[in-house]
């Protein structure tokens, strides 16, 4: 099922197996703000079970933030809805208590803490970094974006979670 997750948030950490699905299936996000300051980053790893995502961010409010891959590779600022709206091949209703299913790009939220950093891991089977139609990098890539307010998981398109407040390009790494 697409969606499916485990998650740590706030410096717990989530037990997963180190085995690769294929060679190099790598991606990283430089996460920035509407003023084009680094406030994080994102690695995504393809394993077993899935894609996990692993987010550490900096200079963000406090309390839970939703956390989404978009659909196209763009990071536009200053509201950065060039990023479109979730990755959602599938063509599901949004969040992870719709009886629809949710869409492939919908993750948990992030807790900030009072300082403003947040960590957040997660292993989903709604995206690849293979080849495919879960494949992130489609025709014109894909994008995580931080927003500002939480996820309620069933409010469609965006699950009432507020503007976006960070956006990182997903990209292939080694």
């Amino acid at each position: 099922m697409i969606g499916k997750f485990l998650v740590g948030v706030a410096g717990l950490s989530l037990l997963v197996g180190c085995s690769m699905a294929a060679p190099g299936s790598r991606a990283t996000a430089e996460l920035k703000d509407k003023d084009g300051r680094t406030v994080g980053s994102a690695m995504l790893r393809e394993q077993s079970g899935g894609v996990l995502v692993r987010v550490e961010a900096k200079g963000l409010t406090p309390g839970l933030h939703a956390v989404h891959v978009h659909a196209v590779g763009k990071c536009d600022a200053p509201g950065f809805t060039s990023a479109g709206g979730h990755f959602n091949p599938a063509g599901r209703k949004h969040g992870h208590k719709s009886a629809e299913g949710a869409h492939a790009g919908d993750l948990p939220n992030m807790l900030v803490a009072k300082d403003g950093s947040g960590r957040f891991e997660v292993l989903t089977d709604g995206i690849t970094l293979r080849a495919g139609p879960l494949s992130v990098f489609d025709a014109d890539g894909s994008a995580l974006v931080i927003h500002a307010g939480v996820d309620d998981y069933s409010s469609d398109p965006t699950g009432n979670a507020g503007d976006r407040a960070a956006c990182g390009l997903i990209g292939a790494s080694n």
